[in-house]
């Protein structure tokens, strides 16, 4: 499996060749713990979530992604933002593709499902919003996890 590397405003980032749709979802439980996975490749902590497949909606993405990489069936709630910022890239070693951020984030709440790992996720967990904002993860991860639980009046949008 390739590696992703995350590159903010850096001038040594490689120029980025693709633009795909994604979405992330923070799903709280009744107990306010948000759900995290550990990537696999980047061993950073992240929300749930990936690119947006031809031939599904927002939602049907969102609960998709979460399902696979968590084993949590969730319900769609409201958005947090939607983050385009073009200094934020993501290089997949993989395939040399090198997106620009272009990320949905929506919110969630639990309905079924039990925590399971995936090829995508090598942990996964809930976790309190206080040690989730302290867990490793990309700056980009950080800023939506904290308009999330600043509970901003209006959504983000940039």
């Amino acid at each position: 499996m390739g590696r992703r590397i995350d590159y903010y405003d850096d001038p040594n980032a490689p120029q980025a060749n693709s633009l795909v749709p994604s979405v992330n979802v923070v799903v709280e439980n009744d107990r306010g713990e948000i759900l995290l996975i550990r990537r696999t490749d980047n061993d950073n902590w992240a929300l749930p979530g990936g690119a947006i497949d031809l031939g599904e909606s927002l939602t049907q993405a969102a609960v998709r992604e979460t399902k696979e990489e968590t084993g949590i069936d969730c319900e769609i709630t409201g958005l947090v933002g939607i983050y385009t910022d073009p200094k934020h890239v993501m290089h997949y070693t993989s395939n040399d593709e090198v997106r620009q951020e272009f990320s949905i984030v929506l919110t969630a709440r639990p309905i079924g499902g039990n925590l399971t790992k995936s090829s995508e996720s090598r942990d996964v967990c809930w976790i309190s919003p206080i040690e989730a904002s302290s867990q490793t993860m990309d700056r980009s991860m950080h800023l939506r996890l904290s308009h999330y639980l600043n509970d901003m009046d209006s959504p983000v949008i940039n």
